[in-house]
């Protein structure tokens, strides 16, 4: 006994099957790494930042072509291209390596692209260079604290938010 499919039912079902969806199979799926989020760990080291009233925050007057790369930087994060941003910022940074505010935008920066390494070298290198007070400061600590507690480094973040707490100018007391 032979069976024996008619051709013209053989090519339908070959076409058919074709055009349907691969099926995956249970170890080809991958869960994604339980790590942060760019967004959670971006706001964050923003709130850290956050006005606090303690100091005078001055923002130095930038070069034209600076600020451009910076406002390119801002737009590519908001569309959440960090990417793009780290690479203005990073144009930014060579035609003005000292400026505390962009090294620590750009650690930001890296740390929502998840280069932990590069966002603590970043950070730190923005607190050398800038005031070690205030909401730059704060952003400074917290990035490393994040930085290093995503390595898995629990007593290195630890003594990142014990400096975080230093950032702080202690008002005078009055009598």
């Amino acid at each position: 006994m032979s069976c024996r499919l008619p051709v013209p039912a053989l090519v339908a079902c070959l076409l058919l099957t074709a055009c349907s969806e691969p099926q995956l199979r249970q170890a080809e799926v991958v869960a994604p790494a339980a790590a942060p989020q760019a967004v959670d760990l971006l706001a964050e080291v923003r709130a850290a930042g956050a006005d606090a009233g303690d100091v005078v925050e001055v923002a130095p007057l930038r070069e034209t072509s600076v600020q451009d790369f910076v406002h390119e930087a801002v737009r590519a994060e908001a569309a959440s291209d960090y990417r793009a941003a780290a690479l203005a910022l990073r144009q930014a940074l060579s035609l003005s390596a000292d400026d505390p505010e962009l090294l620590q935008h750009s650690a930001e920066m890296q740390l929502a692209l998840g280069v932990f390494d590069e966002a603590e070298r970043l950070a730190a290198r923005s607190f050398e260079k800038g005031p070690r007070l205030g909401g730059l400061c704060r952003r400074n600590w917290a990035t490393v604290r994040l930085a290093r507690d995503a390595v898995g480094d629990g007593a290195g973040a630890d003594r990142a938010a014990q400096q975080l707490t230093q950032c702080v100018v202690m008002p005078p007391v009055r009598m």
